[in-house]
């Protein structure tokens, strides 16, 4: 397994940032997979999985670079729990925070050429890298795809998706004070867990410890169902790993999921806030789930509180929402009912 010493103070100086590169980069993995792992990926899927291989198409040396650079074989530094390779280094730059996608794209393309032929070499687990990706234009090609996918798959959702990737920040950050860190790394995606003595595996693959204990260390959330963990030198140190499968879910599909007697009885949005406190939540990530605005949510919950409905309780910094058993029996019983 893979493994990184973290002390104490590394930990506690931590922090979750937003990557829109990251984002973009996940996107793309999603579009060379082909394949989603709920109704919203799916839906994504089709409606730019065709475009993507369009593009593809009609640009073989890029397919060909996006094939080996997503790896093939060999021990997975960067790629995601169930993939087999070795992302090349210069495609997944570690993040910064508060960098923008334009910034971050820029350090792709300013790769070297030579490194970047040496990081194909090497998601190829060694092999020989194909003759026609010998050539020194392949980190512009690169940074002229994620261009693409950002403009034309992502930045379209950009304003939804990163209200759900705070609403992720928001939930893990809760967690750190009811549970601590160690509940945190367990939980980031397979194959991370807190092994104790300042140990945190970050994958099931074996390679190296490194020495992480003084780094800047990241945590960055995308919302594909993908991670992988990348580092510049021994400074900064990244994991990046696929948000809260119940904040991944298509907003649209919670909503169907709303029991229609509920919605008559509270009002479609007011019941939809009941159903999703069916685990805590702050107003934070509720803002993000449903798609309402801060106020409507703060009115539906104030009616919810007074009705006995939900209930509130402080974790850490974050005010939690949750709901009362009447709450669970109301919600229940109007599930029965339709």
């Amino acid at each position: 397994m893979g493994w990184w010493q973290v002390n104490a103070d590394t930990l506690a100086r931590s922090r979750f940032v937003l990557s829109p590169l990251a984002e973009t980069f996940a996107s793309l993995r999603l579009l060379q997979a082909g394949t989603g792992t709920h109704p919203g990926e799916q839906d994504w899927l089709r409606a730019h999985l065709p475009g993507h291989r369009a593009t593809l198409a009609a640009d073989p040396v890029t397919a060909l670079l996006l094939r080996a650079g997503l790896g093939s074989g060999g021990p997975l530094r960067a790629g995601a729990s169930g993939s087999g390779g070795w992302i090349a280094d210069f495609l997944t730059p570690t993040p910064r925070d508060g960098e923008s996608f334009e910034e971050g794209v820029a350090r792709v393309r300013a790769a070297d050429p030579a490194a970047a032929r040496a990081h194909l070499r090497t998601s190829l687990a060694g092999g020989p890298l194909p003759a026609a990706l010998e050539r020194d234009d392949l980190p512009e090609r690169a940074a002229r795809m994620l261009e693409h996918v950002w403009e034309t798959d992502v930045r379209p959702y950009w304003e939804r998706r990163r209200r759900v990737l705070e609403a992720d920040v928001v939930a893990r950050t809760a967690l750190v004070s009811r549970g601590g860190w160690a509940a945190v790394l367990d939980s980031l995606r397979p194959g991370t867990r807190w092994l104790g003595e300042s140990r945190f595996q970050v994958n099931a693959h074996e390679y190296p410890p490194r020495e992480v204990s003084g780094a800047e260390l990241l945590f960055v959330p995308v919302t594909p169902g993908t991670g992988w963990v990348a580092w510049e030198g021994h400074e900064r140190y990244a994991v990046v790993y696929p948000c809260s499968g119940v904040l991944a879910e298509d907003r649209a599909e919670r909503a169907r999921a709303v029991p229609a007697a509920l919605g008559a009885l509270l009002g479609p949005a007011r019941a939809t806030v009941l159903v999703l406190l069916a685990a805590p939540l702050s107003t934070t990530q509720l803002v993000a789930l449903t798609g309402q605005g801060l106020g409507s949510v703060g009115r539906h919950l104030r009616v919810l509180l007074d009705a006995g409905l939900v209930e509130r309780r402080r974790a850490g910094r974050s005010v939690l929402y949750s709901r009362t058993p009447a709450g669970r029996t109301l919600t229940e019983a109007a599930a029965q009912v339709s």
